[in-house]
């Protein structure tokens, strides 16, 4: 028997249903409770989807050959098998318990009602040209005729009024057409899809409300404006205007080239109040991990964090027109845009960058497809096939082996509804996957201590005593360190876990963000050298070649309270919890096994996936 921090394994393993499957048989009654359902407070369930996902209605993604609906992408993560376009039959070993259909709004729909011939488009000169390129198999012509055209205001390059508003009443039309409540959740949602000069700016934009709402107004697009703030005042229009409620979420920032979380506006002024008040008001979530790289940090700024070089993209922006200099990176990864945000608060008394952390796919194959071993790719182009490892997304982008079978959205909510999983994302009670299923909860206070961990109504606790992922923390009476709760379970299909870390960032005396990383659990065997602060490795069991690993590493569950030992009570700080799985085989040694691939030898083999909580935040 192991011990995590003075919480003995045993103890952990025996708490498994009652810390994750909290409300199954739970219920609340006015009079006395019925001794088969007795009364628990702040019940939660867990619940996994993907919030960002496109099909052929996305123009980008017809010219990549995508040709799956929307109807199938719901059908698809409900469970059921739909025929990929490079003719594979495709289903999910578990299916997912909500999705958005999120395509883009510039021109959504377009390129296959063009192809469609629909008679509506007719008389449209620019739809009419774009049909012939169709027709004559010119998709690349056309992807770069798409790329010019959807930021551009001119009235020449608008999709007409009532095409667009029929378009768009269809799209939403689907999500309800799979909606149901307690069983799964179809979101109505679309992209933005701002680029300044090839900067990834874009946002996801979900809605609570059903069709019939959110038909009422036309998606705002690039070709209304490029400014996330005009964005924002589009969302505030719509909720005025149908009493409906909508929110955003910022793209992974990674191919921004530092605009992201720039303190500096799109109109050259810098960071407000008044900004700072919308953005935090808008986008309570972000994107930290999906399949164009993970979000999460770069070496370059957390050079003491042996981890943090996962999946990164940092070659260029979105379009590779622009390379990327190091200057850029703290404006692009959500650890940093986290401690930028304290330091906007200290001068602006609002922080723009208070974000829980979600993970979502961005595939643009009508698939939501995270596991290493079941990866179609972000387009139809790049589904499997002996070859796709050496092709290029799109055609010129990045080398399609550097794509990431990422990520998931994880969120605690009483409930799977539209209503109830909507809130639960607004207070940021949310936490991102890099495509598995770790199970997670984070909570922070100031009472709990080593034995509550063990109680079997340890969720129940945490919110009595404490506030969780996605919380605030205030100075109390004294100014003892605060105390955190996490319990981590590994994917019930999938591979142990190699350690749980709470990763620190705060504001200094001086106005300078720090941060460090936190060991507080893991498995067995392991004890940090008193030199270098640095837990062993849990070593690697992985078989490349034969695309095997096994679980005789590493931990099922860890669990602790954990105390800040550095803390400082006048200073802000965040908090939040990485849990690492052990490695295992990456999607690209799979294609090498099935295929007999040769695979470019840059390419990594093995991964090691991880989850993310939202941070909770420190105030004095």
């Amino acid at each position: 028997m192991y011990k995590l921090n003075n919480v003995t394994a045993l103890g952990v393993l025996a708490l498994s249903v009652s810390l994750f499957a909290s409300a199954e048989d739970a219920s609340v009654v006015e009079q006395k409770p019925s001794y088969s359902t007795p009364v628990r407070e702040h019940v939660s369930n867990l619940y996994w989807g993907d919030l960002h996902l496109h099909t052929k209605l996305s123009a980008d993604a017809y010219t990549m050959e995508t040709r799956l609906t929307s109807d199938e992408a719901y059908q698809f993560a409900r469970g059921g098998t739909v025929t990929a376009d490079n003719g594979m039959p495709v289903r999910l070993r578990r299916p997912l318990d909500f999705l958005a259909v999120t395509d883009h709004s510039e021109y959504l729909g377009v390129f296959a009602q063009l192809a469609a011939d629909d008679p509506t488009l007719k008389g449209w000169k620019m739809g009419e040209e774009w049909q012939t390129l169709l027709r004559e198999g010119r998709t690349t012509e056309l992807a770069k005729a798409f790329a010019n055209a959807i930021q551009t205001d001119a009235a020449e390059y608008q999709t007409p009024g009532p095409v667009r508003s029929g378009l768009w009443a269809s799209a939403a039309a689907v999500a309800d057409k799979y909606n149901e409540p307690g069983l799964f959740t179809a979101f109505v949602g679309y992209e933005w899809t701002s680029m300044i000069s090839g900067d990834n700016l874009h946002r996801v934009v979900i809605y609570k409300d059903g069709a019939e709402v959110a038909s009422k107004r036309v998606p705002f697009s690039a070709q209304d404006s490029t400014d996330p703030e005009d964005l924002w005042s589009a969302l505030s229009a719509y909720e005025e205007s149908t009493g409906g409620e909508v929110l955003a979420i910022a793209h992974n920032g990674n191919v921004s080239n530092g605009r992201m979380f720039s303190p500096t506006r799109l109109n050259g002024k810098p960071l407000d109040a008044n900004y700072a008040a919308k953005r935090a008001r808008w986008e309570p979530v972000y994107e930290t991990t999906q399949i164009k790289g993970d979000g999460e940090t770069h070496p370059y700024l957390s050079a003491d964090d042996e981890f943090a070089d996962y999946e990164t993209w940092d070659e260029g922006n979105i379009s590779l027109t622009q390379a990327k200099t190091p200057d850029m990176l703290q404006y692009e990864y959500s650890r940093s845009a986290l401690k930028e945000g304290l330091r906007h608060e200290a001068n602006l008394g609002v922080n723009p960058f208070k974000f829980g952390l979600i993970g979502s796919t961005d595939s643009h194959t009508g698939m939501s497809t995270t596991n290493e071993d079941n990866f179609f790719g972000k387009f139809a182009h790049d589904e499997p096939s002996a070859d796709r490892t050496e092709k290029r997304m799109a055609n010129q982008l990045q080398k399609i082996w550097k794509l990431v079978s990422s990520g998931l959205v994880a969120v605690w909510s009483e409930e799977n509804t539209r209503e109830s999983l909507f809130q639960a994302i607004k207070r940021r009670e949310v936490y991102a996957t890099t495509g598995t299923r770790i199970q997670l909860r984070f909570f922070g206070g100031w009472q709990f201590d080593a034995a509550d961990v063990l109680r079997a109504d340890f969720a129940t606790l945490g919110y009595q005593k404490g506030v969780p992922m996605g919380g605030d923390l205030t100075r109390g009476a004294n100014t003892h360190a605060p105390t955190f709760m996490v319990a981590a379970s590994r994917d019930p299909d999938g591979a142990n876990l190699d350690r749980v870390q709470i990763v620190k960032g705060w504001l200094d005396a001086q106005g300078n963000t720090q941060e460090k990383v936190f060991d507080v659990a893991w498995s067995a065997g392991r004890t940090i050298d008193a030199k270098t602060g640095k837990l062993a490795s849990v070593g690697s069991t992985v078989d490349v070649a034969n695309t095997t690993y096994s679980n005789s590493i590493g931990a099922a569950e860890l669990a602790t309270v954990w105390t800040d030992p550095e803390f400082n009570a006048s200073q802000n700080a965040f908090y939040y919890a990485r849990v690492l799985q052990i490695p295992t085989p990456r999607w690209t040694a799979y294609d090498a096994k099935y295929f007999g691939a040769t695979i470019d030898p840059r390419a990594a083999m093995v991964t090691q996936d991880r989850a993310y909580s939202s941070p909770i935040w420190y105030t004095p």
